[in-house]
């Protein structure tokens, strides 16, 4: 009631998941769960609560808004990281909800200690070093500047990390770079080493990277798309299944996405189905029109390509995807009705369509189909 769609969260699948992964990273590595873009498009109020269930006390997202969601579900004993953006007005919040944060620029780094110094305590933080992926980061040739400061300042932050990111882990076109990055990264670690400066964590492996370069998993990971049962590429996937041949399938999606039969209608051949006539019946044709369309996330890519499960069986998109409505062609199925169950991503019966396959027809990546399902769509946890 009072919705056109609604997603339903696997915690069997979660809880799978996250006991694979702990596998992989093993027992002292720390796990940062990655919930930027509303938790990947499940929702954090859903798995903030399900993680620290399952024993996750560290929480990664991208920005002070998203820090500022996160904080009214997690408990008080988790810690929170942003990895991205915080202006300087934000820094002050966050030194004084002690929240971590990502230090990339003398400009940041500076203010962060200013305003520890006037509330009398110390800043959080996270620094990251430029390795090659030229987004953000300390240069190394700045590096004599920044232990300088760091050693007048030490009484006013605790340095919880030292981080980079790869360019890329998921592919192996990037395997050169992504070696290369990884030295530079130690070339970093030595230098504060050698001055006496440790940070508490190393952490530089996303999903990709731990899935596929065992070496950069050091102090903590931080593990955003495998988490919620996807694999970062068809590679990373191979990888591990040519390391492991008997566990194809150790990642399990949470996520299905159904609807209802909104109408069901006939329509004589020679018509014109939806908007402008990219479909004609060319013979007697049965729809079934859906309340979802791109505004609800369904891409209009997938006009006259993508597919639905109705009565368990795959039935076509026809005509163009609008704002609030799709048709499909239920012609070849029997008694359709309004209130009919749809799904739009997941299982019905035998049938299933997956993440990637609903990508592939609509030319998404599942990151990005996955961080476009509207908040304000109903999610369940089963």
């Amino acid at each position: 009631m009072f919705h056109t769609s609604y997603i339903e969260l696997s915690k069997s699948a979660y809880r799978n998941n996250i006991k694979y992964l702990r596998k992989i990273i093993g027992k002292e590595t720390k796990f940062s769960s990655v919930i930027k873009g509303n938790a990947y498009g499940h929702g954090i109020e859903n798995i903030i609560p399900m993680a620290e269930k399952m024993g996750v006390d560290h929480f990664s997202v991208f920005s002070a808004n998203e820090a500022f969601e996160a904080l009214k579900f997690k408990s008080e004993s988790s810690g929170l990281m942003i990895m991205g953006l915080l202006d300087y007005e934000e820094i002050e919040w966050a030194v004084k909800n002690d929240i971590e944060f990502f230090v990339f620029d003398p400009g940041k780094l500076e203010k962060a200690i200013e305003i520890a110094k006037s509330l009398k305590k110390k800043a959080h933080i996270h620094l990251e070093v430029e390795t090659g992926f030229h987004r953000t980061g300390f240069e190394y040739n700045y590096m004599p500047k920044l232990i300088e400061f760091m050693k007048k300042n030490r009484d006013h932050f605790v340095f919880e990390g030292l981080c980079t990111h790869y360019a890329g882990a998921e592919s192996i076109t990037n395997y050169v770079r992504v070696k290369n990055q990884i030295r530079i990264f130690h070339k970093f670690n030595r230098y504060f080493q050698r001055h006496n400066i440790i940070p508490n964590r190393r952490h530089t492996a996303s999903s990709a990277a731990t899935l596929t370069y065992p070496n950069t998993i050091m102090d903590m990971v931080r593990i955003g798309i495998a988490q919620y049962g996807f694999w970062p590429s068809p590679e990373t996937h191979m990888y591990r299944f040519r390391k492991n041949p008997s566990e194809s399938n150790y990642l399990r999606r949470l996520i299905s996405w159904k609807t209802r039969v909104m109408a069901v209608k006939e329509v004589e051949p020679g018509e014109f189905i939806g908007y402008g006539t990219s479909f004609l019946a060319n013979k007697k044709m049965k729809i079934a029109v859906l309340p979802v369309g791109y505004a609800n996330g369904f891409s209009r890519s997938l006009s006259n390509t993508g597919r639905v499960l109705i009565k368990g069986r795959r039935v076509q998109v026809i005509g163009i995807v609008t704002m609030n409505t799709m048709s499909v062609n239920v012609s070849d199925l029997p008694n359709v009705e309004k209130g009919d169950e749809v799904v739009l991503i997941g299982k019905q019966r035998r049938l299933s369509i997956s993440i990637s396959s609903f990508c592939e027809m609509s030319d998404q990546l599942n990151y990005q189909l996955l961080a476009r399902l509207p908040a304000n769509i109903p999610r369940y946890i089963v």
